[in-house]
């Protein structure tokens, strides 16, 4: 049985569970762990079963948990090398340094220097007892005396395992393939992903500006399409947004607005899908009726092909499980 469960789609966090045969991932973990975790069990899912967390790209909606939840459950994170050097960069920024403050830097790693010498030479001097002290040592560790663990301390970018994938090289985590493709976004190396697990083929997709050719390639196929459709072009231009803010959203690494998703369900989806969810709505730039209209209007001069639900993905509240 494939299960596909959307936990929260929205500006303030992004994630959804996704099963298939015996393994079990979380895409995306925008919301706190212990949001994730309740969501997950008003949806009647497991936390604990989970195998990984898989991320689309290092905006904190989308990564909001993240750590946390890996760490809690102790299962790897599966980025693109470039998100994962974004995220750790976002956990630990850099800051502009003075001169003054170069200079006692400087006289610091001097000194440090000095002292890391001074330490050599008396190591150096100490070799002879450790050696003859070894064999000892060698046997109180064959009869089980513990040694120093290894800890995370206090490094937040630690996680109990990273693994790296690239865009356009499918992989597998279990019994789910995924095939990771890339997306016109303002973030590092961002993608979306079409998943397969018994058969059933779901597609992926929010966080674009616009949908590229290879995207609708990707899109083709799918027994479940999810589709970001993010803002009403009137309500972003006339909104609350200073206008960096709404070109940003406006641009082709931004977002895709209602009319967008609906000129690419008009005129590029092969209506294949038996759902169509609509994802990753603004609460300040969009409306869900205003969102089905315009679908629904894409949709309807083709309903001799169309044999999906169109669903609403929301912030607060998971969407009922999707079963294939």
């Amino acid at each position: 049985m494939v299960r596909f469960t959307v936990l929260a789609s929205g500006s303030k966090g992004n994630s959804a569970v996704i099963s298939g045969g015996r393994t079990r991932i979380l895409v995306d973990a925008g919301l706190s762990c212990r949001e994730l975790f309740r969501r997950m069990k008003l949806a009647d899912e497991d936390p604990a079963t989970l195998d990984a967390i898989v991320v689309t790209h290092e905006h904190q909606d989308h990564i909001n948990g993240l750590a946390v939840t890996a760490r809690k459950l102790g299962i790897p994170v599966y980025f693109t090398e470039a998100a994962h050097r974004a995220w750790m960069r976002w956990l630990m920024p850099r800051r502009q340094m003075t001169y003054a403050e170069w200079l006692e830097q400087c006289r610091r790693q001097a000194a440090e220097r000095q002292a890391e010498t001074a330490a050599a030479e008396i190591c150096d001097a100490e070799e002879a007892d450790e050696e003859a002290l070894a064999p000892a040592a060698e046997a109180a560790q064959s009869a089980g005396a513990p040694s120093a663990p290894l800890a995370a301390g206090d490094d937040p970018t630690w996680l109990p395992a990273v693994e790296y994938f690239r865009a356009g090289e499918p992989f597998a985590i279990g019994d789910i393939d995924l095939s990771p493709f890339t997306i016109p976004h303002d973030a590092a190396d961002p993608v979306g992903f079409v998943l397969s697990s018994e058969g059933i083929r779901m597609a992926f997709v929010t966080d674009l500006g616009y949908i590229t050719p290879n995207v609708k390639a990707q899109l083709r196929g799918a027994e479940l399409l999810l589709l970001e459709s993010n803002h009403d072009l009137e309500m972003l231009r006339d909104g609350p947004y200073p206008w960096q803010v709404k070109q940003r959203v406006l641009s082709r690494v931004g977002h895709l607005s209602n009319d967008a998703a609906a000129e690419f369900l008009s005129s590029a989806y092969d209506g294949q899908a038996i759902y169509v969810i609509l994802a990753h709505l603004s609460e300040n730039n969009n409306l869900p009726e205003l969102a089905r209209v315009a679908a629904e209007r894409a949709l309807a001069p083709r309903a001799s092909l169309l044999q999906n639900r169109l669903l609403l993905a929301g912030q607060h509240q998971p969407l009922a499980p999707i079963y294939f």
